[in-house]
């Protein structure tokens, strides 16, 4: 259910790495009243995954462009899997996936100028192999967004 009040602050939009070129897609963070609604489309997932999951994380970094993109964004210095920018694995149809979220882990305003990484796998919260979490299949910078 949408409220007029509810504006979306911030947006990313996902590009694919060398892993994944014709990924695409993008995450909007809407404040709520009682947290963060993260909305994430995608399409161009790698085919073949096992498991159908990808891991998504909120990164510390403020590029997406060659390096690493920083690490998970955790200020409150939590444990996997809670830390702040610990989403649920995105699941796979095809190659496209939707994901809809409500947090209170962070605010909109917190998340601004970091950016929203994929991983191929599932994450922590469905593989324990973390050759994976150090690859990314996408990234984008989150940036202000219309008011």
């Amino acid at each position: 259910m949408t409220n007029r009040r509810d504006t979306i602050h911030a947006r990313a939009q996902i590009r694919g790495t060398g892993l994944a070129p014709r990924l695409a897609g993008e995450a909007s963070f809407t404040q709520k009243q009682n947290g963060v609604l993260v909305t994430v489309r995608v399409v161009g997932l790698p085919l073949g995954n096992p498991t159908g999951f990808f891991a998504l994380h909120i990164h510390e970094g403020a590029s997406c462009d060659g390096g690493p993109a920083g690490g998970y964004f955790n200020p409150d210095f939590e444990p996997s899997p809670r830390r702040a920018g610990d989403l649920p694995p995105l699941l796979s149809c095809g190659s496209e996936a939707y994901l809809s979220v409500l947090t209170n882990r962070f605010t909109v305003r917190e998340v601004i100028g970091k950016t929203v990484v994929i991983h191929p796998g599932g994450g922590e919260l469905c593989s324990r192999a973390p050759e994976n979490f150090a690859k990314k299949i996408a990234c984008g910078v989150i940036t202000r967004g219309p008011r």
